[in-house]
């Protein structure tokens, strides 16, 4: 007997049995509903609520374009205001790091070492997620912290309304903090620059080369804006070609050859002075090409900068086989360089397949 006299058939258990499960599947079906919308939509369970915001990279967060590319013009002024400093006190503490590839002695001084700290501080203090080269080496003993006030100047947001966020991790910045060295020590100051230049999956997207002496400095930003233009004309038939003032005449030989005897050879230092030359740039001691060919190796902290300018500007930098340089992996290039703007660059590719055999003599 059960107690109180109740006796319960088998049927009645599995009734009782069947009533319960039914609760449960009640209970537990919305709640599983809801975990899985959420990963459906890519979001993680236990959020707010409220308009979802972007999603943020798992390691590093986002970072808004337009920020990057303010600290990066504060970076390269700074930079250039050391660089302008110790030129002026003539005490540059002069050394040689070794020999290039052509046997020139690759020189630093006292201005490399100090506007590569300014430069890579201020821009390492502002975005400690993204991965930051540069030219010199990074004394971890020597740190500074450099604070950025959040402001973007008005000229950019006039340019670049709203925010252009990416992930932090898909982030390079290449850093040069004195371009053109060589000319730096003997005085040449027009040729010289600071550069910084942002990739993203290692296609250049914003530039900003600065010239400590004149105070001038251009920007721009693929698929946003810029300070700079390109000229109104150009001449594709006799250009003018600037070149590197170490191998000038190993170009000149070729480009005659190319072009024709018209062709003006300009032999210039630093490879920011010279994608300059092929811009619209208010700045009386910027020499004026329309191409600027490189036959050798070259360092990617050198090009980028120039090479993001030209993309936002419509413009082309490639290898002198016409390949797209990526700015991931290895810090130079081997192919040489082609830039050109407002010309057809793969025509002109075509037309110099004997300078890329040169540059890897």
């Amino acid at each position: 007997m059960a107690p109180m006299g109740i006796r319960l058939s088998p049927l009645g258990v599995a009734v009782f049995c069947l009533l319960g499960l039914g609760v449960l599947y009640h209970l537990y079906s919305g709640f599983l509903a809801g975990r899985f919308s959420l990963f459906g939509l890519g979001g993680e369970p236990g959020g707010g609520g409220g308009a979802a915001g972007p999603v943020a990279a798992a390691d590093g967060g986002t970072v808004d374009l337009r920020e990057m590319l303010a600290v990066s013009v504060l970076a390269a002024v700074r930079g250039g205001d050391e660089v302008r400093r110790v030129r002026e006190s003539n005490v540059l503490h002069e050394k040689s790091k070794g020999k290039t590839r052509e046997g020139a002695e690759d020189k630093m001084t006292s201005g490399d070492v100090l506007s590569n700290r300014k430069m890579f501080y201020l821009l390492k203090t502002a975005f400690p997620n993204v991965q930051i080269n540069t030219e010199e080496h990074v004394d971890a003993t020597d740190q500074e912290v450099i604070l950025w006030d959040r402001k973007i100047p008005e000229d950019i947001l006039k340019e670049i309304a709203t925010p252009k966020e990416v992930p932090a991790e898909s982030v390079t910045v290449w850093i040069d903090p004195l371009d053109a060295t060589q000319e730096y020590t003997e005085d040449l100051r027009k040729y010289v620059t600071t550069m910084v230049c942002v990739a993203v999956n290692g296609k250049p997207v914003l530039g900003v080369i600065h010239k400590p002496f004149s105070e001038y400095t251009a920007w721009a930003m693929v698929d946003g804006g810029s300070n700079v233009k390109a000229r109104t004309s150009y001449d594709e038939k006799t250009p003018r070609i600037v070149v590197s003032r170490s191998h000038s005449g190993m170009v000149k030989q070729v480009a005659l050859q190319t072009f024709g005897n018209q062709t003006t050879i300009i032999s210039a230092g630093g490879a920011g002075y010279k994608v300059l030359a092929l811009l619209d740039v208010p700045d009386k001691s910027q020499e004026k090409a329309d191409l600027y060919i490189h036959v050798t190796y070259i360092k990617k902290w050198d090009i980028c900068a120039g090479n993001a300018i030209l993309k936002a500007l419509g413009g082309h930098m490639t290898t002198l086989s016409g390949e797209e340089i990526s700015y991931t992996g290895a810090d130079g290039i081997e192919g040489g360089l082609l830039a050109s703007i407002r010309m057809n660059h793969q025509a002109l590719v075509r037309k110099l397949p004997d300078l890329e055999k040169t540059g890897h003599k």
